[in-house]
């Protein structure tokens, strides 16, 4: 934890203008991977996998979960919420993506269409710094619950203050790099992975009646093949399976974890290839009937058939 701090904190120190425009950007973007990866510790901080017993660490990752637009009130009900509900058809939208079925998406309303799309949109997970992070974890819990989320306010107006300060005193210049561009490049890779680990070929949902703890881990959680680089800058997160299936393992030993348990070995995978994120992305609604999800050309595909005959009939009417 503070070893990323601190590489953090350089990171983002030579984004200002004292170095070459070259050198900025580069640190700029490190900065953003280095946000991504303190994210996913304090997501283990919170989970209390490490530094459990710690007040100091406690006392840092809740000012980092304020600096990363992530306060801790939300983030722990509503990411708890999500390890108990994740993969059932009911109520796992709290801390995850929504997840619909076919029958439930055709039944809606244009604008009640368009607003579940919307989330599930590559453009709103690209701009999750706005839309997941800015609005989703700060602004919207705290209109909903101001005593409970007050922290989540805190986050919102401290993010405006550092902005206003660095364009104030630094210019526009330093202001994209040292915070726009970092909370970008994090908000985006961390909003993906909060999607593609529960949104990718081959994964299933479960009404109540036939939801487990253990098979959501198991077959509702991806296990995200990454290279040495990315696997350090996520901190593991990739092996989500894993710590669904056990929350308290520390991020450094989920490798260790699966490389030890036979059964983790066999999890349903996707990466951070264009192909594999274009796979992902493309899935919208869940599919009882055959039991996967499909995309929106597929639900087309399948409504086809029973629009003819409906058509077919009113013309012999």
């Amino acid at each position: 934890m503070l070893s990323t701090s601190f590489l953090l904190l350089m990171a983002l120190a030579a984004t200002f203008r004292i170095f070459p425009l070259v050198a900025r950007i580069v640190c700029s973007v490190a900065a953003g991977l280095l946000i991504l990866r303190l994210f996913v510790i304090y997501h283990d901080q919170q989970h209390h996998a490490i530094l459990r017993k710690s007040r100091l660490a406690e006392f840092l990752m809740r000012a980092f979960g304020i600096y990363s637009l992530s306060a801790s009130s939300i983030w722990r009900s509503s990411h708890n919420y999500h390890h108990n509900h994740n993969s059932r058809l009911r109520g796992s939208h709290i801390g995850s993506f929504p997840v619909m079925t076919k029958a439930q998406f055709v039944e809606l309303s244009r604008g009640k269409r368009f607003a579940y799309l919307f989330v599930r949109h590559p453009l709103t997970i690209l701009f999750g710094y706005v839309f997941m992070f800015l609005y989703g974890m700060c602004l919207n819990p705290f209109l909903n619950n101001p005593r409970k989320h007050s922290d989540c306010a805190v986050a919102l107006v401290t993010h405006i203050a550092i902005a206003t300060s660095l364009l104030y005193f630094f210019g526009w210049q330093t202001l994209l790099l040292a915070q726009t561009i970092p909370h970008f490049i994090g908000c985006a890779i961390g909003t993906y992975l909060f999607y593609a680990q529960h949104n990718f070929p081959g994964v299933s949902f479960e009404e109540k009646s036939g939801w487990t703890y253990e098979k959501a881990a198991l077959e509702s959680s991806s296990y995200m093949v990454t290279g040495p680089v990315m696997s350090w800058f996520t901190a593991n997160i990739g092996y989500h399976h894993v710590h669904h299936l056990n929350s308290r393992i520390p991020f450094y030993r989920l490798p260790e974890a699966l490389r030890a348990i036979p059964e983790l070995q066999r999890a349903k995978t996707t990466s951070l290839h264009p192909r594999n994120i274009f796979r992902c992305l493309r899935l919208k609604v869940w599919d009882v009937e055959t039991q996967r999800m499909i995309s929106l050309s597929e639900i087309k595909q399948s409504l086809a058939p029973s629009i003819g005959a409906s058509n077919t009939a009113a013309n012999l009417n």
